[in-house]
């Protein structure tokens, strides 16, 4: 009986540990894209993470977008974005160590990266 208890904390903990991993996602992400053609496009994320699922939005000076699609997973996480109705790809890998994010963004068969730090909370 011992066993099952210790064994049921462990997970559960595991569980929290990870889940608190990923709340450091929670919050303003910002960072420059820079097309093929040259020209440099800023990036603004507000993330909000909830167990696996990620939501929020990808906000520009035309105005605000609803994140979809968006999940987290280990170290992982990606969403969509619609971007003059074309559904925009992104997935990337979040880096505790610097408070970073490597984005890969496809847009229409054309794969992009970019790398977004945390921003001031508005």
């Amino acid at each position: 009986m011992k066993r099952k208890v210790l064994i049921t904390c462990a997970l559960l903990l595991s569980f929290s540990a990870v889940f608190a991993y990923f709340a450091d996602l929670n919050g303003n992400w910002k960072g420059t894209l820079v097309a093929p053609d040259g020209n440099e496009y800023p990036l603004a994320y507000t993330f909000k993470i909830d167990g696996d699922k990620l939501t929020g939005t990808g906000n520009s000076p035309q105005g605000s977008v609803d994140l979809t699609d968006g999940k987290v997973k280990s170290d992982s996480l990606s969403f969509a974005i619609d971007v003059n109705g074309v559904k925009v790809i992104n997935s990337g890998k979040y880096f505790a160590e610097g408070d970073s994010i490597s984005l890969s963004i496809d847009y229409q068969g054309y794969i992009m990266h970019s790398t977004l730090k945390r921003a001031a909370d508005k």
